[in-house]
């Protein structure tokens, strides 16, 4: 007797666990719900993380689009047409900048419109040159070797891209898009060059020129860079140049994150200062910009991750999940706004 007790008094037991763990999960999935639910919902079309991929490989069959090479020029040539295919109006920004080491670089930044007599609008950029040198590899041999970027600059693009694609066929946007491919970002001085100072001043020349050669009746009401958006592993920390600049756009990007399911990829919490092409934007041309770019605090080599500024950032370690994150999100912010 004493047995079937202790079963029957087991078996209320279970039951009643079971029942606060049913409670605890509907509780839960109301919660979530509710918050979804507050936050608004999923609006413009479906990012297409293949198309976008395909991209990106389209312009490493070109090579390291390093400045100043038939590479470069090739793959500048194929981005405007394609921005034209897809109903933008393209127009250049030519200069001749000067390197850290005094080499003339042609550069050539390339401004695509979309709905281009639209009065408001939002700014997507990236930028679109290979770094000359793998200066973090981890084999020293590789340092002077050039970067195929296909992470560091081809993403970037490679998301505009499929954005402006569907943007061609959907007509109820309300805004117009700029989108700009910044050239010469990646002429920095190299960790091996102990001759020359490294200073930011090396760094983003094209869209420093940008911002102090502003096309006329430029004036989007804010902007989103793009840099490093397809690596594996990549997670979106708030970036201290966005925070200080913008942060009332990071936090609607953030949020359009959440809408889209790809919260885990844009995390709440603070990273580094990074010397990018938002920071003439911002403090030259005093449009409010943010980056979206991974941050990995526990990489040793560098916080940019394990393939950045190395004979190893190659479509082998592009990862389409991160590019579906951060292309959904931005059709969010664009679509919402």
């Amino acid at each position: 007797m004493k047995k079937e007790i202790s079963l029957g008094l087991k078996a209320l037991c279970l039951m009643a666990i079971s029942m606060v763990v049913w409670g605890c999960k509907s509780g839960q999935k109301q919660a979530e719900e509710a918050e979804k639910e507050s936050l608004g919902v999923a609006v413009g079309p479906k990012f297409n993380p293949d198309s976008a991929y395909a991209f990106i490989a389209a312009q490493c069959k070109f090579g390291a689009r390093v400045m100043n090479s038939d590479a470069h020029e090739h793959c500048g040539a194929w981005i405007m047409r394609k921005f034209t295919e897809y109903g933008c109006k393209v127009e250049t920004q030519k200069a001749d900048l000067k390197g850290y080491d005094g080499t003339t670089l042609k550069a050539t930044n390339i401004i695509a419109k979309f709905k281009p007599k639209a009065s408001r609008r939002i700014l997507l950029c990236a930028h679109w040159d290979s770094r000359p040198w793998a200066d973090n590899d981890p084999d020293s041999i590789n340092h002077q070797k050039p970067v195929m970027a296909a992470n560091d600059g081809a993403s970037g693009v490679a998301v505009m891209l499929e954005i402006a694609r569907l943007l061609q066929s959907d007509s109820s946007l309300n805004v117009g898009v700029d989108f700009v491919c910044f050239d010469a970002e990646d002429w920095g001085v190299p960790q091996w060059d102990h001759g020359h100072e490294s200073t930011d001043g090396s760094w983003v020349l094209g869209s420093t020129y940008f911002a102090n050669h502003l096309p006329e009746g430029f004036n989007p009401e804010f902007g989103i860079l793009l840099d490093m958006v397809g690596g594996e592993g990549a997670q979106f920390y708030k970036e201290g140049i966005s925070l200080r600049y913008a942060s009332d756009v990071l936090e609607r990007v953030w949020q359009a994150s959440k809408v889209v399911g790809y919260g885990s990829y844009f995390l709440d919490k603070e990273g580094g200062w990074v010397t990018d092409d938002h920071y003439p934007l911002n403090e030259i041309a005093k449009i409010p910009t943010i980056d979206i770019i991974p941050y990995y605090p526990d990489y040793p080599r560098s916080s940019f991750g394990p393939t950045w500024h190395t004979i190893h950032d190659t479509l082998d370690h592009i990862d389409k999940n991160t590019l579906m994150a951060v292309g959904q999100t931005v059709i969010q912010v664009l679509y919402s706004h």
